[in-house]
Formats: C-alpha cells, structure tokens, sequence
C-alpha cells in the first residue's frame, strides 16, 4: 500500500511539473500570436476581438485594462486572479501561475500566464489558460481506477503469500512450545523446496533426535536404577544374614564375598559416571607424553589376561613399532573398555585380533572380535551415553552404556576418530585413528 500511495504522488507531480511547464510554453505562444493577430487587423476592436477568440483551441482568455478591471465575460473564465499579479503584467512583466480549481479536483492545477501589451498608449494585461478538458478528466480517472484496481489485487495477492509463509511458521511455533514441554512425537509437512522446507526438515530431525535422545535418558535411568537396586538389594539381605549367630566360617565367607563383589559392582558404576562427567564438562588440559604405542597395547593385553584367559579366547597381535603423542593414562581406558567389551561379546574359545599400523599418516588402532557383532542401525548410537544394545547381546553380560562413551569423548579429546565396522553375526571391528603431530594437543 505505501509503494502504491508513493508511486501515485510520484506520477501525479512528474505529470504536473513536465507537463505544466509545456503547456505554459504553448500558452505564451498562442497568448502572443493573438496579440500579434489583433495589432494586425487595424479595423478590430479589442473587447469584442479577444471575446470571440477566447474558446478557440481550448484556450480562455481574460483581458483586464489599465485600472485593473476585466473587459471579459467572467462566465466562461473559471479563476479569480489577485490583483497584485494584474499590476505586475500591466508593467510589463510576464507571469507564470498555478491556480487551484476547486471545481475539479481531478486535476489539481490550471496552467495560467499573463501577457502584457498596449494599445493606443494603453497598458492592457492578457491572461490566457486552457479549457477543462473531458479526455483529460478521464484519463486521470482511469489511472486512479487503475491505481486503486493495482491497490487490491496487490493487497489480495500479499494477503494470500503472508498466510502460506506465516501459516509454516506458527506451526512450527505451537510444534516448539509442544517440544519446549517434553513432547517429542511432532512433526511438520515437508513438501515445500524453500528455505521454510528445509527448516521443517531441520525441525523434524532434531525432533527425532531429541525424541531417542530422551528414550535413552530414560533407558539409562531404569538401567542405573537397576544397577543400584539390585547390588544394594543383595548387600542388604546377606548382611543381615551375616547377623546370624548360627552360620559356618564357609557359608559367612561366601556371603562377605558376595557383599564385595557388589560393592565393587557399585563402584564401577560410580567411577564410570564420574568419569564421564569430568570428560564432558571439564576443560582440563591434556597430559600429553611421547610413549611406544605398541608397547601400551602389550601391556593391557597382558593386564585383561585373567578374563580372555578364563573364556580361551585366543589373542592375535600385530603391532607395528608406533610413537604416539598422547595422554596415556586416558588411551590406557581407551584400550582397555575396547578390549573388554570384545572379551564380553566373543564366545568362549574365540578369537580376538589387534592391529597397530601406521596409514595416511595416523596411528590406526584396530580390535577385531568374532563375537556376535553390532546390527547396522545401531552403529550411529553406540557411542551416545545411556546406550546399550540389549536386544542385539546376550542378556547375562553386564554393563551400563557408558564405557563407549568414555572411549568417544577420550578419543574426540586427542583430535582422532573412531568407526565400527563389521556384519551382524560374525563380529565386530572397532578402528581409531590417532594424529601424529601433536600440536593440536599442545593448544588443548
């Protein structure tokens, strides 16, 4: 509306001031060529002269003599003029005038110009204008019609494009405050190939992602409640037992090592939640040394002896001569969740292989197990905290979805990566590639 009201004052005054200065231009012309065909026919008298020439070409005129007082017909001529400008043209100075016709409001403006001339020695001021001209009158209604028909249209069409950007908008406002409220099952239509598309696609991605992000909470929840539970649970029962005068020295030493195998349980989880937290939240910088990576690995190989041990599992090294710059205490965790989660998920009389080479320029650790191995679509959430694929493993290994996690934020840590790999079935292969130069650690 504001462009639309713009555009008509601006065409409105570029119409008046070009084409009032050329009609001012003819105005003069014709005013003179009357003056010179009067001076010319000596036999004319001026009065009935400029009455019978006034209305010819669409021109009025008006004559006024030396006392200031019009000789015309004052029914035909459709201004007044202010006497101070009848003075000036009758000492000879030309005028140029606008006078508002109020009759009209169509066309604001009538051009006006006053010419002096004598006759006999007597000063005589000639004003001549245009007649009202019907054909002007309608083309200037029919660019305001147009103008208000533009005005409409215009105002219909930005009507209809606001409700189908805005009506995406407040639903993806009110889909907001419902997540905002821990409502995660929304989603918005995705037709549209706009930038308000491609938000709604966002929108639904992060949704989905909140959504398994707070099944997982909730998952994780249920499990550490579990966790706790039951350890306490049995903490609790044998040493009430314990209070029994009537026990055997074999039956109360197998009720204390119930007790401390659960409390170890206990602080397991404990450790492993701590950790995690210090791993997420604090900023403390990298203890970083230079150590024999292949060395490292030998040792938690021969550390985790007593669990590959116990199931026969055989261990089958490959170890390339690797100097790494890196904390070593938190690539021992590193290692040692990796090589543990194989031992829990490969069979008895499995086989387990470590390889430690150097490719692309980065040290790659990788564990391979012949376990049971990882279904695709859960490769993405493995490393996510509260994850646990219990569908896919065998319900009586234990754990709490945390040690993964700690190898990722670890890893994340020391600027490398980590992938799984593998089929369903037939085992699993856990990659980490580690920088060599260590100047990213440094700056941590």
């Amino acid at each position: 509306m504001l462009s639309l009201i713009t555009a008509l004052i601006v065409s409105t005054f570029l119409y008046e001031g070009r084409v009032q200065n050329l009609v001012q231009d003819i105005l003069i012309k014709n005013g003179k060529q009357i003056i010179q065909t009067y001076e010319s026919t000596p036999s004319a008298e001026l009065v009935p002269f400029m009455q019978s020439v006034s209305g010819l070409s669409n021109n009025l005129l008006q004559l006024y003599d030396k006392d200031g007082q019009p000789l015309l017909d004052k029914k035909k001529w459709p201004m007044e003029i202010e006497s101070q400008d009848v003075e000036k043209v009758l000492a000879g100075d030309v005028r140029h005038l606008d006078q508002i016709d109020l009759g009209n409001m169509h066309i604001p403006k009538y051009p006006l110009v006053g010419l002096p001339f004598q006759v006999d020695g007597q000063p005589y001021a000639l004003f001549i204008t245009v007649e009202k001209n019907p054909v002007e009158n309608e083309i200037m209604n029919s660019i305001h019609l147009m103008y208000l028909i533009i005005l409409f249209l215009g105002s219909l069409l930005i009507i209809v494009a606001a409700r189908y950007i805005v009506n995406p908008i407040v639903r993806l406002t009110e889909a907001t405050k419902r997540m905002a409220k821990g409502q995660f099952d929304v989603e918005l239509p995705t037709k549209r190939k706009d930038e308000i598309g491609v938000l709604s696609v966002s929108f639904n991605q992060m949704a989905k992602e909140l959504a398994k992000l707070d099944r997982m909470r909730r998952d994780f929840v249920s499990n550490v409640s579990h966790e706790i539970g039951s350890p306490l649970t049995s903490i609790s029962g044998f040493t009430k037992a314990l209070k029994q005068k009537q026990m055997s020295e074999e039956s109360r030493l197998r009720y204390l090592t119930i007790i401390e195998e659960e409390s170890e349980r206990l602080a397991r989880l404990s450790q492993n939640l701590l950790q995690l937290s210090h791993l997420q939240h604090d900023n403390k910088p990298l203890n970083v040394s230079t150590y024999r990576l292949d060395e490292q690995l030998r040792k938690v190989v021969i550390a985790l002896d007593p669990h590959w041990g116990a199931k026969e599992i055989e261990i089958a090294l490959h170890l390339e001569p690797l100097m790494v710059q890196a904390d070593e205490d938190q690539l021992s965790q590193v290692w040692i969740n990796l090589l543990s989660n194989s031992i829990k998920f490969t069979p008895a009389g499995g086989k387990i292989v470590i390889e430690a080479v150097m490719k692309d320029n980065k040290n790659t650790v990788s564990i391979t197990d012949n376990g049971i191995g990882i279904p695709a679509e859960e490769r993405a959430d493995i490393f996510k905290p509260f994850h646990k694929v219990d569908k896919a493993r065998n319900s009586s290994v234990k754990g709490n979805g945390l040690g993964l996690s700690i190898v990722k934020q670890i890893i994340d840590m020391h600027q490398g990566d980590i992938q799984v790999s593998g089929k369903l079935g037939t085992g699993a292969t856990f990659e980490v590639t580690l920088p060599v130069d260590s100047d990213v650690l440094d700056n941590k």
